[in-house]
């Protein structure tokens, strides 16, 4: 454990191991391949397949699998072993180029919005050699796009990939404009930092809704809660501190570079960040990370809970996803320099993202859009539903210079004194932090806050990459035809940014006046998923994702079918399982509990009619009410249930589960969660919020 750098990597078919293990000549191939994102030629394949076998079975390996990201937020794997035999019938161990390229998983039995019926089986795995290969649980893990039998993407990889190339090639149109021929390639870089929760493992498997659901359906707000303000960034407990260590030593050994842990905000939570890579890696890296928190925590006797609301009181867990973009030789496009007045690269790139942003609030909503995020998003405690951009003062200040044509005086970086001369002075950043702020600019990259905690980062990268790509283009479209470069550039990142302008908003997200306002602005408000979906396949969005190839018109009304889907599974399973609560454990609970206060009243009673039995009797006659209403709500949530599966409209049934099924299940938890603090600690059937938050 004390040598990083040999655990670093050390399951990964890395650059190093390839330039040892791979003659010379293929290696160069396949590295000019990848670094010029073009095909690997099939003639090379072999060689690099029986390459990765016998290093994989170096490490233990006996089986391989297309590791692939299906449209259902997690990954997904078959396993082959390497046993095969030769023409006389011996067993050989053997993995071929073949199988290294392509592989074909059952296409119908995963989500595809009706790109695949039952009857149609067919679909492929392809080999992505952008993101290496890596040894997990003695079998060597490929990634790999997923695609139909006609070719259609049925995962999130491809449509990334796709997205990655868009923005590649329009803002190579924009440096080449600035004279920067020597860039080959503009990537963009990701680090998402990582929210979750943990609660021990005997307590959760005797709560069903977090078993099924993931999250509390029920349970009353603990005495304290967050607001001491004692656990972020506080003494990590030595439980947590254990599964935190191999945590980074399993992920180190995957090649994920995870660099900061620490408490979060409500109590058990706690947050993961890794250092920026390559987007499609650290696609790659989260899934791998939400994975290896969740088998990690079993081995401490942990559960790791990656829902974006587990807990209903206390803060959410989301995903804040780190967005630059960097050429091939290493200049990062949203650092301002000494001088941003004066770095027009940077303001136009400023600018591109700006017009991207408020041209496509829809899409970035969209792209966070779950019934999970739906319970985080809007309150006091993650960025609200409504998307506007932080640039902090500075920004704000020389973007109003621009607009106005008047002469902005840049602020350099300046020391400060914190008022005692043993601690050394500190440089102040330009800008401050907005933590309410969906979409706030921090220094040298724009941190995307909506995200939620359970998603994978692709969907929302994908977004992000093709409305930034088509603001580069439209830009590329008038600078290129510029008879005066210097000029028209100023005037197009001053027209842009007064048209657009209203998306910057710099105060506080969570107040009541923001809303109001950002109404005036007409800004979008969409607060749910049920009325965000729909909007996915309007006829802007299909044209704009099929000018870049990133979706065609099939491929986006799939994942709006696919999603909408899984956002009424999801409430309906939320719903049956706190029927279940309720009417297997919660009332009988209350009325076993009731028969006790009865039972003390009747004996008072009978030994003295001077007895004092007020306590009794009112604790008895509060529960006995909210009991009737508890099964007459119960009965109402059946009924929704049943009604819902009359809704033959995906869209309709969505807000159904939305309008009347939540409305209902939220009754049922605040008559239910108002019971438990009055019934006694012995018959209240399930650990309590106290159990969960502060028993670890």
């Amino acid at each position: 454990m004390n040598d990083i750098k040999e655990i670093f990597g050390s399951c990964v078919f890395s650059d190093e191991v390839m330039l040892e293990r791979l003659p010379e000549e293929i290696y160069i191939s396949l590295k000019t391949a990848i670094n010029e994102h073009k095909s690997i030629d099939r003639s090379i394949a072999d060689t690099v397949a029986d390459a990765m076998k016998n290093w994989a079975m170096e490490k233990g390996a006996t089986h391989f699998t297309h590791w692939f990201q299906p449209m259902t937020d997690i990954t997904a794997e078959k396993h082959d072993s390497f046993v095969s035999t030769d023409k006389s019938g011996k067993m050989i161990l053997e993995f071929s180029g073949k199988e290294l390229i392509k592989g074909e998983p059952d296409a119908s039995s995963f989500p595809s919005g009706g790109l695949r019926a039952t009857f149609e089986a067919r679909g492929y795995t392809a080999w992505d050699p952008s993101s290496y290969a890596f040894v997990k649980d003695d079998t060597l893990c490929i990634p790999t796009a997923f695609c139909s039998y006609g070719g259609e993407a049925l995962d999130q990889k491809t449509p990334l990939l796709r997205s990655m190339d868009a923005i590649n090639k329009q803002a190579l149109r924009i440096v080449r404009l600035f004279g920067m021929n020597d860039v080959k390639h503009i990537n963009t870089m990701v680090g998402p930092e990582q929210e979750y929760f943990l609660v021990d493992k005997d307590m959760f498997y005797k709560r069903p809704d977090l078993v099924f659901c993931g999250r509390t359906l029920i349970g009353a707000k603990p005495p304290k809660g967050q607001e001491m303000e004692d656990h972020y960034f506080g003494v990590i407990k030595p439980r947590v501190a254990a599964f935190m260590r191999d945590l980074d030593k399993k992920l180190w050994s995957l090649g994920v570079m995870a660099k900061t842990e620490h408490n979060e905000a409500a109590p058990a939570q706690h947050e993961l960040a890794p250092i920026f890579t390559n987007t499609n890696v650290a696609a790659d890296n989260n899934q791998l990370t939400m994975e290896i928190m969740k088998k990690t925590a079993e081995k401490h006797g942990l559960v790791c809970l990656l829902h974006e609301k587990p807990f209903a009181g206390v803060n959410g867990s989301g995903k804040h996803n780190n967005w630059s973009l960097y050429t091939d030789t290493g200049v990062n496009l949203l650092k301002p320099g000494k001088n941003a007045s004066s770095n027009n690269l940077f303001l136009i790139t400023l600018a591109a993202i700006i017009k991207a942003v408020d041209e496509h609030q829809d899409l970035l909503r969209i792209s966070v859009a779950s019934a999970g995020n739906d319970l985080r998003l809007g309150a006091a405690e993650a960025p609200p539903a409504i998307i506007s951009m932080y640039l902090g003062d500075e920004l704000d200040s020389l973007l109003e210079s621009i607009i106005k044509g008047e002469h902005h005086n840049d602020i350099n970086k300046t020391n400060m004194s914190v008022g005692t001369d043993i601690i050394p002075s500190i440089r102040r950043d330009n800008t401050d932090r907005n933590r309410t702020s969906p979409f706030a600019f921090t220094g040298n990259k724009f941190e995307f806050r909506m995200l939620g905690s359970a998603a994978s980062i692709s969907d929302t990268n994908t977004v992000i990459n093709t409305i930034v790509a088509d603001a580069f283009c439209s830009f590329s479209d008038i600078l290129e035809k510029s008879k005066d470069f210097e000029k028209d550039v100023k005037e197009l990142i001053k027209n842009t940014i007064s048209k657009h302008k209203r998306i910057i908003f710099n105060g506080d997200g969570y107040s009541e006046s923001w809303k109001k306002e950002a109404k005036a602005r007409g800004l979008l408000n969409i607060s749910n998923t049920a009325e965000a979906l729909p909007l996915l396949s309007s006829m802007k969005n299909i044209a704009l994702f099929g000018k870049y190839g990133v979706f065609n018109e099939t491929e986006l009304r799939c994942r709006e079918e696919i999603r909408l889907e899984n956002y009424c599974k999801t409430v309906h399973i939320e719903a049956l399982t706190l029927l279940q609560m309720v009417k297997r454990d919660i009332i009988p609970a209350i009325s076993d509990y009731t028969d006790t206060l009865c039972e003390c009243i009747y004996n008072k009673r009978k030994a003295s009619g001077d007895i004092d039995s007020f306590v009794e009797e009112t604790l008895a006659k509060s529960l006995s009410v909210k009991n009737t209403e508890l099964l007459s709500l119960a009965s109402k949530l059946e009924e929704a249930v049943v009604d819902v599966k009359k809704i033959k409209d995906i869209t309709d049934c969505a807000l159904f589960y939305h309008d009347t099924v939540l409305s209902i299940m939220k009754k049922i938890r605040d008559i239910s969660d108002k019971s438990e603090l009055e019934v006694k600690r012995g018959y209240w059937p399930y650990p309590t919020y106290d159990d969960l938050l502060f028993k670890i």
